[in-house]
C-alpha cells in the first residue's frame, strides 16, 4: 500500500517538476538583453552559442567513449539458444563375438540455452584505453576551453564595432544639426541679400552628404547588430541593447607591455602537449600487441534431448564448464613493426608541431604587441586632434558670424572636426581589438572575462 502511495505522489508530482524544469530553460534561452554589458552579453554566449553548446556535447560524447572502451574489463556475459532437427541420425557400429551391431546415436530433437560470462586478464587495446582515458578527457576540455576563448575575443570585438559605429552615428547627427543650422543661416543671409547663393548651395551639399551617411551608418548597424546576435546565439528576431561605459573601457585600455609570452597559457599549445601524450600510448600500445591476450571463461549450458518434440524440454541434461584462454600472435607479416614504426614517426612529427607552434605564437604575439602599440599612439594623438579641431571649429565659427572667415574656411574647420571625432573612436575600436589579440596571443585571456 506504501509503494502505490509512493508512486502516486512520483506519478503527481514529476509532470510538474518537469514542466518546470522546461520552462526555466525556455525562460533562459529567451532571455532578452536589455541595456547589456560586454559581461552579461559574453555570459550569455558561452551559455547559448551553438558552437560552445556542440563542444560541451563533445564532451559528453568523448566521455561515453571512454567508458565505452573501458567496459572491456567487465564480465561479457551472453546468453544464446538453439533447437536442432536431426533429418538423418548418426549410425555407430558395434562388432560383437563377429556379430555387427548398427547403434543409432542422439535423438531426433536437440535443443540448448547457454550462459557464458568471459573475463579480460591481460589485453593490449584495454590497457591502453584505460591510460589514455585521462587524456582524452583532457583534450576534450581543451577543446571546450579553446571555442569559450574565441567566443570571447570574436564577441568582444563585435560588442566593440557596434558600439563604435553607434557613436559614430552620434557624431554624424551632432554633425547634421550643425550643418542643419548653417544651412538656415546662409540662406537667411542669402535671402537677406548679405552673402550670394554660393555658401547657401555648399551648406545644403554638405547636409545631404550627411544624411546619406547617416543612412549608411544605420543601415551597417542593423548588419553589426545581427553579426552579433549571430555570435551569441540570440534569437534572430529579439532586440537586443548594449550598455558602453566609454569612460571604463578607456580606463582598461592600458595593459603591461614587458609581459611575454608564455606557450603553456596558450590552450592550442597545450592540446598539442595532449595529442604528443595520447600519440606516446599508441607507440606503447604497438608494443604491447606483441604480448599474449589472456581471457577466463565460465558457462552453463540447459540441454534437451527426445526423439518426441512434444516432450523435449520434459527433461534437462545440464553441464557446466571453466576454462582460460591465451591467444599469442607469433607472426602477422611484419605488420605489428610497421605500425610501430609509423607511431614513432608520428611522435616526431608532433614534436615539430610544437615547435611549429611556438614560433607562431612568438610571431602573433610580436605582430599583436606592436599593432597595440602603434594604436595606442594613434589614439593618443586621434583625441590631441579632436581636442584642438573643437577649438578651431569653434573660433572660425565665432570669426565667420563675424564676418571675417568665409563659409568655406568654417566648412573646412567642421570637416576637420567630423574627421577627428570619427578617427577617434575607430582608433578606439582598433585599440581595443588589439588590445584583446595581445591577451589572447599571452593566453591570458579566460571565460571569465
Amino acid at each position: 500500500m506504501k509503494q502505490q502511495k509512493s508512486i502516486l505522489t512520483f506519478l503527481l508530482i514529476f509532470p510538474v517538476t518537469w514542466c518546470s524544469v522546461a520552462f526555466g530553460q525556455t525562460e533562459q534561452q529567451t532571455k532578452e538583453l536589455r541595456n547589456a554589458t560586454l559581461q552579461e552579453v559574453i555570459a550569455y554566449a558561452l551559455v547559448n552559442k551553438p558552437g560552445v553548446q556542440q563542444s560541451l556535447i563533445d564532451e559528453e560524447i568523448g566521455e561515453r567513449d571512454i567508458k565505452s572502451a573501458l567496459s572491456g574489463w567487465f564480465p561479457q556475459i551472453t546468453g544464446s539458444a538453439n533447437y536442432n532437427y536431426n533429418l538423418k541420425q548418426q549410425v555407430s557400429v558395434l562388432t560383437t563375438g563377429g556379430q555387427s551391431q548398427t547403434l543409432v546415436l542422439g535423438t531426433k530433437n536437440t535443443s540448448a540455452f547457454t550462459l557464458q560470462a568471459d573475463q579480460k586478464f591481460l589485453d593490449a587495446g584495454l590497457i591502453q584505453a584505460s591510460k589514455a582515458s585521462k587524456y582524452y578527457r583532457q583534450q576534450y576540455q581543451q577543446n571546450t576551453e579553446n571555442t569559450k576563448i574565441n567566443t570571447v575575443v570574436g564577441v568582444s570585438k563585435a560588442y566593440f564595432d557596434v558600439l563604435s559605429s553607434n557613436e559614430q552615428l552620434k557624431i554624424i547627427n551632432e554633425n547634421i544639426a550643425r550643418l542643419e543650422k548653417q544651412f538656415k543661416d546662409a540662406k537667411a543671409q542669402y535671402e537677406n541679400g548679405l552673402v550670394d547663393k554660393t555658401d547657401y548651395q555648399r551648406a545644403q551639399i554638405s547636409l545631404s552628404n550627411s544624411k546619406a551617411d547617416k543612412k549608411r551608418a544605420e543601415e551597417l548597424i542593423k548588419y553589426k547588430y545581427a553579426y552579433l546576435k549571430e555570435l551569441i546565439g540570440y534569437a534572430g528576431n529579439t532586440d537586443i541593447s548594449l550598455n558602453f561605459d566609454a569612460v571604463k573601457m578607456e580606463n582598461e585600455i592600458l595593459l603591461d607591455t614587458n609581459q611575454r609570452e608564455t606557450y603553456e597559457n596558450r590552450v592550442e599549445y597545450r592540446l598539442l602537449q595532449t595529442q604528443k601524450q595520447l600519440q606516446h600510448l599508441n607507440t606503447s600500445y604497438n608494443k604491447w600487441s606483441f604480448l599474449p591476450n589472456i581471457s577466463g571463461f565460465i558457462n552453463y549450458n540447459w540441454n534437451y534431448l527426445n526423439n518426441n518434440f512434444a516432450d523435449l524440454y520434459n527433461k534437462n541434461y545440464p553441464s557446466s564448464l571453466f576454462g582460460l584462454r591465451l591467444n599469442m600472435p607469433i607472426f602477422q607479416g611484419t605488420k605489428r613493426i610497421q605500425e610501430l614504426k609509423k607511431s614513432q614517426l608520428q611522435e616526431q612529427r608532433i614534436d615539430l608541431d610544437l615547435v611549429n607552434i611556438k614560433n607562431q605564437i612568438k610571431t602573433q604575439y610580436e605582430a599583436a604587441m606592436a599593432t597595440y602599440k602603434a594604436t595606442l599612439n594613434d589614439w593618443k594623438t586621434a583625441g590631441a586632434n579632436v581636442a584642438i579641431s573643437q577649438q578651431v571649429y569653434q573660433t572660425i565659427k565665432l570669426q565667420y558670424d563675424e564676418g571675417i572667415k568665409t563659409y568655406l574656411d568654417l566648412m573646412t574647420s567642421e570637416t576637420d572636426l567630423r574627421t577627428a571625432q570619427l578617427n577617434y573612436l575607430n582608433t578606439l575600436y582598433s585599440l581595443l581589438s588589439s588590445r584583446l589579440d595581445v591577451q589572447q596571443a599571452l593566453g591570458t585571456i579566460t571565460v571569465n572575462q
